[in-house]
């Protein structure tokens, strides 16, 4: 299907796909104007480096200083994380996505609890948890969680996707969105391969898993969303047009606004079958994942450098409570 009028590409995607914003800078968000923005612990650590956003963590801190020492810290992450999705709220029309902390990936129950107390804050902010999506890694831990906490109306985002697997478990949980990866896919195999060129779309390992995900979802009826994110270059993005949702950094949401040309959907829905899908194990999950070396590998190092970057976050907060 072609968009044959006069708007960028960034306008007619957002015409087929719902946009949003990979980013913690709110500045950013208001200039390409998408429905919804995203946030993780590396987002939200370059977020608060700026000058521009010392009110933000001044406030998100404030709010703590009736605890001291750990407990405050602890008090002062989630305070700090709330702080800026209610500011990124102010200006986007859908959700935020909050990240729970990437140390409890696989303890189920911490997982939960982080998530309830995410969504409480929210709520003394005043934002319904209807504005906000909780973020969670998509080990097999995270994914029981979210299923806990969608039965309680809280919906989550499953980030950290790289398999299959992985996505049918979510789906199967009744997870509201998904978020499978395409740039960390492609860095794998080209690392694996030893490319140094980026390849062609048709044949990018990362384009092809979300397009896999997105047919097996249409196909099944499953309702989860599909939001493809961790993108390299422009033409992924182009590659997944019609996809449920896309999550885009800044600079390519900025290279879609300047290109006029024609952008054709990509991702159409296919027939569904009457056939209903095989229901996924604990067993089969990690079978899958163990057979997947890039799933496996991709997993665990988003889940070690988004902790590193916690880390770095609770450093910050230390430092500007002197600590």
């Amino acid at each position: 299907m072609k968009v044959e009028n006069k708007m960028n590409k960034l306008e007619q995607l957002k015409q087929m796909t719902k946009v949003v914003a990979d980013t913690g800078d709110f500045a950013q968000i208001e200039a390409y104007q998408p429905v919804d923005a995203t946030t993780n612990p590396s987002l939200l650590l370059n977020a608060a480096k700026m000058p521009a956003y010392n009110y933000v963590i001044d406030q998100a801190l404030a709010k703590s200083a009736h605890l001291s020492g750990k407990s405050r810290v602890d008090e002062a992450m989630l305070d700090m994380a709330v702080s800026f999705g209610v500011e990124i709220l102010k200006v986007i029309p859908g959700r935020v996505s909050t990240e729970v902390d990437a140390r409890l990936s696989f303890d189920t129950e911490a997982t939960i609890d982080y998530a309830r107390r995410l969504i409480h804050k929210y709520q003394e902010a005043g934002v319904d948890k209807s504005r906000v999506l909780i973020k969670i890694a998509s080990t097999w831990e995270g994914i029981k969680a979210a299923e806990v906490l969608e039965k309680e109306g809280v919906n989550c985002n499953l980030t950290l996707m790289f398999s299959i697997a992985q996505a049918i478990a979510c789906a199967q949980a009744k997870v509201f969105l998904i978020s499978p990866f395409v740039g960390r896919i492609t860095d794998w195999y080209m690392k694996e391969q030893g490319a140094t060129n980026f390849p062609d779309v048709s044949e990018d390992n990362g384009v092809l898993s979300v397009k896999e995900i997105y047919q097996h979802y249409k196909r099944y009826g499953y309702q989860t969303i599909v939001m493809g994110a961790s993108f390299r270059h422009v033409g992924q993005v182009e590659a997944l047009a019609g996809c449920d949702a896309l999550t885009i950094a800044p600079n390519l949401l900025q290279q879609l606004q300047q290109d006029d040309n024609t952008l054709n959907r990509q991702l159409v829905e296919i027939e569904k079958t009457s056939q209903p899908d095989r229901k996924l194990t604990e067993g089969d999950f990690r079978w899958a994942m163990n057979e997947s070396p890039m799933a496996t590998e991709k997993l665990a190092e988003g889940i070690r450098k988004f902790a590193i970057d916690t880390v770095k976050l609770e450093k910050l907060i230390e430092h500007k409570l002197g600590l």
